[in-house]
This record gives structure tokens, C-alpha cells and sequence, in this order.
């Protein structure tokens, strides 16, 4: 099986053809022979690799003679060889006389030679000898493909050749395949005993790994794979190079199904199978792997004996692996396959022995398994109850994304049984109890329980949809808690203009029972928390936690009301004691175990401490412990990608950026959706801007608007707030000034820290048009501005001192930017960079040195001072990986002719010997492009150094630009060569 070499390029093999050069070269040229058998599956690359190597053996002065087997035995004596011969001599020229007078008098003696008693010595003696004068004292490497069907004359020869009884350096390079040394096989004897000589290496080709699969699917088919298609190649190919080629060329050719050639190929080697192993791999691959012994035994009905011989075969014949828990497919292709080779008798025949295998076993049932294997049975009454009893399982276990899909199979089943299948009365109970199978279930209930296993794994839309048909059908449940559902969806799907509406529905409902309206109420707290109406949200509380006072078995309202009471009391009056009952909510859901209500208590109190109250290291630190302690929980893609937003914007504030960017990314692999995503979207967006990744940047804001289109007021302001730093920094004035104003016209949040930020940015934006002198500042804009800022002075008097801290550090920013418009004030700016060194922030900290500085400069007064800022300015920046703000930072030093360097080193003196220290030439760069210059510097694409840091490709482009940038290069080697110079290696 050779797949397309020039068309696909080769992937994951470098180590591989590295040491095989190596140990032929080693071993041949050292006077002594040597040998590596690579022996592996059909089309796990083993064609390629011998090429490659051959052709790198050649490079390094080696005379390469490649040959291959044919399938035909002993009908062509030393075929391999003469046919390696023959090409080598065609490749010869006239400069080349001698070797080919040489080659041709082999040639000529195969056809001479008789073999009498004592011929067949004689001919590889001669054969030897011939083999040495063509060499002419260089390396001889005999390269022999397909050599599970070498003849007789050739297997003596190599023999010959390697027990050293020939007077010949020689090395061989062979492949075979493995499924084809079974049995009494020739070579398989052979090569066992050249395994015990030194000289001699057998080197199994594993398939290849999952990122060197994508990347070589990705490469076919011209551009990165979704993460769907990926895992499909992956799953379907097992890492075998020729299957991912032909599954990539159907993916870029957009064709259906599989390809003739692939579905041929494992046909002929499952055909290939005595009749008992083709009978145990039709039934592994119908079954549910893996397929437990004891069950296969049953399902195929052979004796012991018979069946681990067979399965012995099947596992040599590279279709099967096996390990303590049964056995599987080794390419999921393979049940793709068989699935078309059975009649539909046969499949719901097969399917049927596994599902009375698993319901007559004494262990417990295995319910998925069942419900699966009736099902294809034809016998959706027997599945039913077994689905059920799958979900209900998994969902104990946390397993919501399995709950949902066994929920989802269970609806289907059930409308399979209302179209008119025989009910059945032998199957297992939604228990687990054998006995008679219900014929009727409620589909109320499977609606109900779908929908909630939908929103626990993030599929918000299907939730929403399953639950408007639950409205719809004619035994709807009452209407009070369908709003309350309907509300929790929408929330998590991030809409909550109507979420907000829903709740207040159910509050109003007459049919609304106390426990029903304690519900409404605590859940409508949280979500007023969320919006930022801290003040509404602590009054809904304390009506929450009054009702559920007279409600047994309400603990989950207890936990989310006393969560938004603690976040309200802590921002509004006072953090202690908001702290203190954030921490009992904590302790309460974890005692009490409900995964929903672990989870809100925790999103609660990180935001409380990496936003208002600003006690960042612990906030990031309960953030990370939540979201390992919700993972456990089966809530990955929802809550804790949420908490990971958290702890990526504490890490952000900080400015630990560069594990911020490896925190986002680890989220992003849940691929979240709804408000989920956003906030994680929104979080990656931040750190964008910072770096002055632009289209990233752009992108994420696209995608959160997009999201938001039927909702979502908790994210309109820092979605208009970042908008307006990116556009800022992209010297669109105008558009800054439009998103801020619209912020300011949309906002209902309590939130004066996040309001705050949108103030400056807007006065930010009117002092960046002023010095631009390109778009007229706006009078009423800045007069609006002012007043706003005001106001968020006046309404944060009364918070509590942690919020009016982080509130004063923006309104500082806020009265130095207004300074700009008739001539920056640089005792504001530096009334603003104690604001913000005392916080610990060093991004707007870094800014407002640049601002102090440049109105130090434009009153020509204090120049030094000047210059000292703009150097703590820019190592700030720098060391953030702040891209634009240290850009500006050297405009202005430039325009001043402020040296950045430390005084006394003077700029340009990196490369000059002696002048500093060799590892400073790396100080510019931040931690994280460090990272990336060590991974480049070892010769990485930026596509294998995302991999490997959990960024993507993109971004890796921004990180090796930045680089290039700060190193005054202009290319990889360059840039690699000063990473190397620098003893960072």
C-alpha cells in the first residue's frame, strides 16, 4: 500500500529517518555490516521512510541500490537485487565507465550462472565480489522494499551478506509488513534469529500521533481542519498515514463516505482472514469496544480454543489490539466497512446476541450497551428502558454530555415505539431490574430531562428547543416553571434582557408555588449580579432567602441568594462581612454536593476578588480551584470556562500575561458556547488589544457582538470598552468615541469600576483626537464625558473602600486625560501612576509614565525625570508584550531623543563584544516570547510551536513578528542564532 509521496509531505518520521541514517552509516562503514528491518501495517509509511532515508543516505556519499519484492515466490530469483541493479545502471553516465562495466558484469554473470550441487555458494560468493568492485570502497546500501515476499535466492543472500562471510561493507534497509509474517512464514524465522545479532535492528513504525495526524491531514487538504473534522481523521484513521491522506482528500474533494480505495484495501485484508478470525472482527466491529472476552465468547459462539486463535490471528493481522479490558479495532474505518458487508438480517441478528449476552450476564447491566444493541436489533421497546437508565447513570456521575445523548436516543426511541413497534416485555427496567419493559413513557419527562442535560453541557440551543416543545405538548407542565426554565436557558445562553423577563413572568404567575417563587427569586438575584445591578440584585435576595426559610429542601436558593447578598454587601457595604457569607454559600453547595450550586458559589466569589474588591493573587487562585473542582463535577464546558475567563482577566490586571494566554487556551478546548463563550471570548480579546493583535482582536469582538444579538446586557460595557481601545489604537477616533457613547447610553450595571473604565476610554479617546489635530474634539462628547465621570464619583462614595479604590484609579486616569485637551498636567499623571503602582497594574501604570513624561516634555521642564519614565514606561511595557503602547513609547523617546537604554549603555550595543553581558540581548523580549524563540530557534513552524504552547497558529505570528521586531532582525536563523548566542539554550 504506497500512498501519494508527492503529494502529502512527511510527517512525524524526522527522528525516524535520522537514526536509521545514522545506524547504517555507523554500522556499514565502520567495516562491519549492519541491518534495520522496519516492519509495521499496511500504509503506515514504510515505503516513505525508506525513500527519505535512501535519499539521505545518497546525500551523504553512500552508494543506494533499491529494489522491491514481488508477490510471486520463488518465480524470480534475486529479483530485488537484479532490479536495483538495473536502475542503477540506467542512472549511470559515460563519466561513470568503470561502475557500469562493473554493474553489467554482474548483470551478465545472473545470467550465466547455473546452480549445480555447489552453485548456489558460488553464486553469492560471486554476487559478493561483483557487489564490492561496484562500491569502489564506498558505503553499499542495499535499500528492499515489501520484503515479506522475498524469495528464496535473495533471503540466502542477505544471510550470506550479513553473517559478514562476503568481503563487503554492507548495510541493509528493509521493510515489512507485518500482518504478513504470520504462521510458519520463511522470514519470520529469519528474522528472529537476526534479531540476536548486534549488527541487526527491527524497528516497528507506530502509527502516527494525533498532532502529527492533523498535520498532515491539514496539509492536504490546504487549510487547518475544523475541530470536528479533526477528531473524525483522527478517530477514523488511527494515525495511519495512507488512511489520513485518503480521509484528507475526501474532506478537501468534499466528498461523502468512503473512498474505493480505502474500502478495498481493509476489505482484502479482513478477506484475508481464516473463516473464525473474519467471524471475531464482524463481531467486534459491530460491537461496543471495547468487547470484553467473555462477550465476544458468547456473542460468536466459538469454543476457547478456537476463539483466541482467532483472535490471535486478527491481532497479527494488525485489524485487532487487545489489553485487560477486551479488544478493539485498531482503525474504527474497519466497522465503516464491514457495516456495508452484512445484510440487514445478519447486523440485527448480530446485534441481537450482544443485547441477550449483556441482559442474561450476572454482572450488572451495562445500559448504554444495551440500549444501543436493541436498538439496532429493531427493538426500540426493549432499548427504551435501557437509555433511560444510561442517562439517569451518567448524569449521576456528573456525565452530562453522555446524559444528553442517551436522553436524546431515549426520545427517538420513544417515537420509533409510538409509531407502531411491538412492545416487548422481557427487557430491563429504567432501573437496571430485569422484567417487563413499560410500553408507555411519559414524554414529558423524556422532553424534561433532555433539556436539562442539554443546558448542563453547554448545548443551550437544543435546551431551548426541547423545552419549547415540552410547552407545546398537550400535558405542558404548568407555566410558572417552564418560565423559570426557560429563563435558566436564556441566561446561559446569553440573553438576558429576556432571561430577566422570564423570571419576573414566574414571580407573577398565580399558579407559582412558594418553593417555585423562591426559586424565581434567588435565581433572579444571580442573574442581576451578573448585570452588574448589585443593589436590585441584594434586595431579590433577601426576598429569596426569606421564602425558602419556609421551603424544606431548599438548599440550592439558600446558596445562589446568599451568594448575591455576599456580592452585594461586599461591593455596596461592607467586604468583610460580604466575604464571609460568599464563603459559608461555599461551604453550604459543597456539603450539600449539587454541581450547579458549586459552581455558581465559586464564579461568585472570583469575580468578587479579581473584580471590585481587587484582591487579585487570591481571586485567580479560587477562580483555577473552582474550575478544577467543577471539571470533576462534568460542568467543563460551562462553568469552568467561565471561572478560567476569571482567572485569565486577574492574571491580565496583573499582568501576567503571557499565563494568562495558556489559561484562555486550555478553556477555549471545550469549545464553550453562549455566555460561556462570550466571557471567555472577551477575556482572550483583552489580551489582544494588548498585544496589539488587531484581526484577533476584531474577530473576538465580532463573534461576542454576534452572540449578544438577542441579549446580553452584562457584557455591553466591556464589549464597548474594549471596542473602543482597540479602535484607538487603530487611530480610528470616531469610531472609539461612537462605542463609548453608546456604553453610556445602554448601561443599567451598579458596576462603577467597569463604568469607570468606560469613562476614560472615552476621554482617552477625545484627548488622542486633540493630539492627533485630524478629527475635531467633540464638546459635547467631553461635557457628557465629565458629567458621567462625576456621577461615578458621586455613587461610589458610598461603596465599600476596595470598590472606591479601583473606582478612584480610573477617575484618575480620567481628569489627567481631560488635562490633555489645553495642556497635559503632569502632576495628574502622576497622581495616576501611584494610583495604579499601588494596585499592582502595570499596564495603565506603564501608560500614565508615558503620559507624565510627555507632559514633562511638552513644558521642556525636568527632562531627566522625563527620561527616566519613559525607560520604567517601556520595561513595563516590554515585559507585558505590550506591542502598541511600546511603540509609542519609543516614538516619543525617539521625538525627544530620550535614550530607552539604562544610562551608561548605550543603544545599538548588543551585538558589540564585550559591551553587556550575551544573555541581555533576550531582556527585551517578555516570558512568553522567549517561549516561542526557543521553540523557533529549534527549527519549529509556527503551526508545531502552537501545539505545543496551546496558541494558535495566528497568534504564534504575532509572537514571532514582536520578535523580530524587538531583536532587529529580519528572519528565523537570524533570530535563532542571538537566542543561541545568549546561553539561553
Amino acid at each position: 500500500m504506497v500512498s501519494d509521496v508527492d503529494a502529502a509531505p512527511l510527517v512525524g518520521r524526522a527522528d525516524q529517518v535520522a537514526a536509521l541514517r545514522s545506524a547504517l552509516l555507523d554500522g556499514g562503514g565502520s567495516g562491519q555490516t549492519s541491518a534495520v528491518f522496519v516492519t509495521g501495517e499496511s500504509g503506515v509509511g514504510k515505503t516513505r521512510l525508506l525513500r527519505e532515508v535512501g535519499e539521505a543516505l545518497r546525500g551523504s556519499g553512500a552508494l543506494v541500490l533499491t529494489g522491491a519484492c514481488l508477490d510471486i515466490g520463488d518465480a524470480s530469483p534475486l529479483h530485488p537485487l537484479l532490479a536495483a541493479l538495473r536502475r542503477f545502471d540506467a542512472e549511470l553516465t559515460a563519466a561513470n565507465a568503470r561502475t557500469s562495466s562493473a554493474v553489467r558484469g554482474l548483470l551478465r554473470m545472473f545470467g550465466d550462472e547455473t546452480a549445480g550441487p555447489d552453485g548456489a555458494g558460488a553464486l553469492l560468493e560471486r554476487v559478493s565480489r561483483g557487489l564490492h568492485l561496484i562500491a569502489e570502497g564506498r558505503p553499499l546500501v542495499l535499500v528492499l522494499d515489501d520484503l515479506q515476499w522475498v524469495d528464496r535466492s535473495t533471503r540466502q543472500l542477505l544471510l550470506y551478506l550479513l553473517a559478514g562471510l562476503g568481503d563487503l561493507q554492507l548495510s541493509v534497509l528493509a521493510a515489512v509488513r507485518a500482518e504478513s509474517l504470520q504462521g510458519a512464514h520463511p522470514l519470520r524465522r529469519v528474522l528472529t534469529e537476526l534479531r540476536r545479532l548486534r549488527s541487526v535492528r527491527v524497528l516497528d513504525l507506530a502509527p502516527l500521533g494525533r498532532a502529527d495526524t492533523e498535520q498532515l491531514a491539514a496539509a492536504i487538504v490546504g487549510a487547518p481542519l475544523a475541530p470536528e473534522a479533526a477528531e473524525s481523521v483522527w478517530q477514523r484513521s488511527g494515525g495511519n498515514p495512507f488512511v489520513v491522506e485518503e480521509l484528507a482528500r475526501d474532506l478537501r474533494d468534499g466528498r461523502e463516505g468512503l473512498s474505493d480505495t480505502v474500502r478495498e484495501v481493509f476489505l482484502a485484508r479482513v478477506d484475508a482472514l481464516p473463516q473464525p478470525a473474519h467471524a471475531v472482527v464482524h463481531a467486534v466491529a459491530a460491537g461496543v469496544e471495547p468487547v470484553a472476552h467473555w462477550l465476544l465468547a458468547e456473542v460468536t459462539g466459538l469454543p476457547e480454543r478456537e476463539l483466541i486463535d482467532a483472535v490471535r490471528g486478527a491481532v497479527a493481522h494488525r485489524l485487532l489490539v487487545g489489553d485487560d479490558d477486551g479488544y478493539r479495532l485498531r482503525h474504527r474505518l474497519v466497522a465503516e466497512v464491514l457495516a456495508h458487508e452484512l445484510l440487514p438480517a445478519e447486523r440485527s441478528a448480530l446485534h441481537r446476541r450482544y443485547a441477550e449476552a449483556l441482559t442474561s450476564a450476572p454482572a450488572e447491566l451495562h445500559h448504554a450497551r444495551l440500549a444501543h444493541h436493541w436498538r439496532l436489533a429493531g427493538e426500540p421497546a426493549r432499548a427504551l428502558p435501557a437509555a433511560m437508565a444510561a442517562a439517569r447513570e451518567a448524569a449521576r456521575l456528573h456525565g452530562f454530555a453522555e446524559a444528553h445523548r442517551h436522553w436524546s436516543v431515549a426520545l427517538q426511541l420513544a417515537e420509533a415505539g409510538a409509531r407502531g413497534a411491538a412492545p416487548s416485555t422481557s427487557g430491563p427496567s429504567p432501573d437496571g431490574v430485569r422484567g417487563p419493559a413499560s410500553s408507555v413513557v411519559d414524554r414529558g419527562e423524556l422532553l424534561r430531562h433532555a433539556a436539562e442535560a442539554a443546558h448542563h453541557c453547554g448545548e443551550h440551543a437544543r435546551a431551548l428547543a426541547l423545552l419549547e416543545e415540552l410547552a407545546a405538548a398537550e400535558d405542558a407542565p404548568p407555566a410558572c416553571p417552564l418560565h423559570i426554565r426557560r429563563a435558566r436557558y436564556l441566561a446561559a445562553a446569553g440573553r438576558s434582557a429576556p432571561a430577566e423577563a422570564e423570571y419576573r413572568l414566574a414571580l407573577a404567575a398565580a399558579d407559582c408555588t412558594p418553593a417555585q417563587r423562591a426559586t424565581a427569586a434567588a435565581r433572579l438575584a444571580e442573574l442581576l449580579l451578573h448585570l452588574g445591578r448589585y443593589a436590585d440584585a441584594g434586595d431579590l435576595a433577601r426576598q429569596a432567602l426569606r421564602l425558602a426559610a419556609d421551603v424544606p429542601d431548599s438548599v440550592s436558593e439558600v446558596v445562589l441568594a446568599s451568594a448575591a447578598l455576599g456580592f452585594s454587601e461586599a461591593y455596596l457595604e461592607d467586604p468583610d462581612a460580604g466575604l464571609a457569607v460568599m464563603r459559608r454559600a461555599l461551604d453550604t453547595a459543597e456539603r450539600a454536593g449539587r454541581p450547579e450550586d458549586v459552581a455558581c458559589a465559586y464564579l461568585h466569589l472570583a469575580e468578587l476578588l479579581t473584580g471590585p474588591l481587587n484582591i487579585l493573587e487570591e481571586g485567580v487562585v479560587v477562580a483555577r480551584r473552582g474550575a478544577e473542582r467543577v471539571a470533576e463535577l462534568g460542568l467543563g464546558r460551562t462553568y469552568e470556562t467561565r471561572l478560567l475567563a476569571i482567572a485569565t482577566n486577574g492574571l491580565f490586571r496583573v499582568g501576567q500575561w503571557a499565563e494568562a494566554e495558556k489559561v484562555v487556551a486550555a478553556a477555549l478546548r471545550h469549545r464553550p458556547s453562549g455566555a460561556d463563550a462570550v466571557e471567555l471570548l472577551l477575556a482572550r480579546c483583552r489580551l489582544s488589544v494588548g498585544y496589539g493583535d488587531v484581526a484577533a482582536a476584531d474577530r473576538d469582538l465580532e463573534a461576542v457582538a454576534t452572540v449578544l444579538a438577542g441579549g446580553g446586557a452584562r457584557h455591553v460595557i466591556p464589549l464597548l470598552t474594549l471596542r473602543a481601545g482597540l479602535a484607538m489604537w487603530q487611530g480610528r477616533h470616531d469610531l472609539a468615541r461612537q462605542a463609548v457613547q453608546r456604553g453610556l447610553t445602554e448601561s443599567r450595571s451598579d458596576d462603577m469600576g467597569i463604568l469607570a473604565a468606560l469613562v476614560w476610554h472615552g476621554l482617552r479617546a477625545e484627548a488622542e483626537a486633540h493630539a492627533s489635530r485630524t478629527v475635531p474634539v467633540d464638546e459635547t462628547a467631553v461635557r457628557r464625558l465629565r458629567g458621567a465621570a462625576e456621577r461615578v464619583a458621586r455613587r461610589s462614595e458610598h461603596a465599600a473602600r476596595p470598590v472606591r479604590d479601583v473606582v478612584d484609579g480610573f477617575l484618575a486616569l480620567c481628569d489627567a486625560e481631560v488635562s490633555r485637551l489645553d495642556g497635559s498636567d503632569p502632576a495628574l499623571w502622576a497622581r495616576s501612576v501611584a494610583e495604579w503602582d499601588r494596585r499592582n497594574h502595570p499596564y495603565p501604570a506603564a501608560y500614565s509614565r508615558l503620559r507624565q513624561a510627555e507632559a514633562l516634555l511638552a513644558r521642556r521642564s525636568r527632562t531627566a525625570t522625563a527620561g527616566r519614565l519613559l525607560r520604567q514606561a517601556y520595561r513595563m511595557a516590554q515585559g507585558l508584550g505590550a506591542v502598541p503602547l511600546s511603540s509609542e513609547i519609543r516614538t516619543l523617546a525617539g521625538r525627544a531623543r530620550v535614550p530607552l537604554e539604562e544610562p551608561g549603555r548605550p543603544a545599538g550595543s548588543r551585538s558589540a563584544p564585550g559591551a553587556r553581558p550575551a544573555d541581555d540581548e533576550l531582556a527585551v523580549l517578555t516570558a512568553r516570547e522567549r517561549e516561542v524563540l526557543a521553540a523557533v530557534a529549534e527549527g519549529l513552524t509556527n503551526r508545531e510551536i502552537g501545539q505545543r504552547l496551546f496558541i494558535s497558529e495566528r497568534t504564534i505570528g504575532v509572537h514571532v513578528s514582536h520578535i523580530f521586531d524587538k531583536l532587529q532582525v529580519r528572519t528565523r536563523v537570524q533570530a535563532s542564532a542571538i537566542y543561541l548566542r545568549s546561553g539561553a539554550a
